[in-house]
This record gives C-alpha cells, structure tokens and sequence, in this order.
C-alpha cells in the first residue's frame, strides 16, 4: 500500500528539476568570474612551468651514469659529474637538519603546550622576523661566528648558516601542526592521570609527527637550494669531501660557479645540476605530502 500511495503522488506531483539559466546576469558574472579566477591560476602556475620544463630541455642531454659518478670537471676538460657535489650537499643539508631540527620542534612544543600568550606572541614575532632574513645576510652571520672562530671554510659552518635558515620553517609548522591537536586529547590523557609532559611526550606529539615531518622536509628543500649563505661558509672544492672541517662542493654553488664560464662542458654540467637539484626538490615535496596524508589531524 504504501509503495502504491508513493507513485500516486510522485506521478500526481513530479518533482521539479533544477536548472541553471545562463540568462540572469548574476549567473554570468558568477561563470565570467570563474573563468577569470581560472585564468590567473593559469598564469600564476605559468613560470613554475616554464622554469621546470626550461631546466629539462638544457640538462636532460646530460643525464648519465658519468654524471652521478664522475668527479667535478677541471676548465676545459671534458666529461665529468657531481658525484662530489652530491655528495658535500648531503653533507651540509645533514648537519644543518641535525642542528635545527632538535631547537626547531622543541620551540614548538614550548609555544604549543607550556608559553604563556604574551611570550608565545612575541617568540612567534621573532621567528617571523628570522624568517624573513635575507638568507646572504645570515651567511655573513655564519662567516663571522664559525669561519672566523675555525679559520677555514667548512661544511660545518655551512650547515650551521642553512640551520639558521631552516629553523624558523620548523618552529613555526611544528607550532602550527602542535596547535591542530584538538584540546579534547590532551585533557582525556589528564584525566587517566598522565602529566603535562607525558601527555605531550606520547600523545600529543606522536598525533602531529605527520605534519612535523612535512615542515622539517620542506625545510630540507629549501636548504639544499640555497647559494649565498654557503659561498661565505661551505666555499667550494673540486675534489671529494675528505672532511667536514674543510670545504666542500655542493650542488647550488656548483651551479652559480659554472654557469658563467665560458666553458660548454662546464656550462652542460650546470644545467644537469640544476636539474638534479630541482629534481630533489621536487621528490621531497612529494615526500612531504605523502607524510601529511599519515597525519593523524
């Protein structure tokens, strides 16, 4: 009976069907506004494309085993790779991640779970501010504190000036990522009878470990890019990193180095650089949302 009573009334009510009348001007200006936002998303994403596909078509030509096992051309010689600069580069980004990491997360937890608001708004302020350094100033930094304390250039130095660029990307996304864990967690860990540090030792910072793994690797990104603060501190070498109190080759000064000689098999191995470089970059962007989709908030 009561399926018959339902077709009665859809046959003697049909339902009205909604449609989108192009006509009105308010739906006009909705769809030209929406064509208009799209084009600008065009052009805002134009130059990445340009950059990357500008960067595959120069060094693409020298993507070969010689090139991650060969060891940095001399002028005029030919062949060669950026073994050795592939291989300082881990070294620097090593350091300045062991250096910063540690400081990073635990000025994040300090803000997070423990500052009072009127520290905490002036801590954040700082960072901000440190965040926006010219990243040559901070090389200079670098210089005077280490290079002029060792009386050599050295990875060390290079990866304490890369430390304090990434030290601002980690407090403030572990901050952030910390601030995400809804309050409801940690008053339930309270009240089983766990302690502020325990309730932020095992619950709080294993539920944001997701988003602090994004920040620490982006962090990471951008210090493998950077040029100016370790022309004042890592320098450059032709030869293997034999140390890290010595200088060392690194990929971003390998390519500010060879890119203005007037050498092509220098020239060629600048571009094959860059490419890895952007390549690693690229490949820890990947990295860091596949770690934000564990996440847990």
């Amino acid at each position: 009976m009561a399926t018959n009573f339902e077709n009665h009334n859809a046959d003697e009510f049909p339902t009205p069907q909604m449609e989108r009348s192009y006509s009105t001007p308010r739906t006009a200006i909705g769809l030209a506004l929406t064509v208009l936002a799209f084009l600008l998303l065009g052009v805002a994403l134009l130059p990445l494309f340009l950059v990357i596909g500008f960067v595959i078509v120069k060094g693409a030509n020298r993507l070969n085993l010689e090139l991650f096992t060969g060891s940095i051309p001399v002028a005029l010689q030919e062949g060669g790779g950026i073994a050795p600069a592939i291989l300082g580069t881990l070294i620097v980004v090593g350091i300045a991640t062991a250096i910063s990491i540690p400081f990073g997360v635990l000025a994040a937890v300090y803000l997070s779970e423990f500052s009072s608001g009127r520290i905490a708004r002036w801590i954040r302020f700082a960072t901000n501010v440190l965040s926006g350094v010219p990243s040559i100033i901070v090389g200079i930094f670098a210089y005077g504190v280490i290079v002029l304390t060792t009386n050599t250039y050295s990875a060390v130095a290079g990866g304490f000036a890369l430390a304090i660029l990434m030290l601002p990307i980690v407090v403030r996304t572990a901050d952030e990522s910390l601030q995400l864990v809804p309050q409801e967690v940690r008053w339930a860990s309270v009240g089983v009878g766990a302690s502020n540090f325990q309730t932020v030792l095992t619950i709080v910072l294993p539920a944001a470990m997701g988003a602090i793994a994004t920040g620490v690797t982006l962090a990471i990104a951008r210090a493998a890019g950077e040029t100016a603060p370790l022309i004042f501190t890592a320098l450059f070498s032709q030869y293997w990193p034999r140390g890290i109190w010595e200088p060392v080759p690194t990929l971003s000064v390998l390519i500010y180095n060879f890119a203005a000689v007037p050498y092509q098999n220098q020239q060629e191995i600048a571009w094959a650089a860059s490419l890895i470089l952007v390549l690693l970059i690229l490949l820890a962007s990947i990295l860091a949302r596949w770690v934000a989709s564990k996440s847990t908030y």
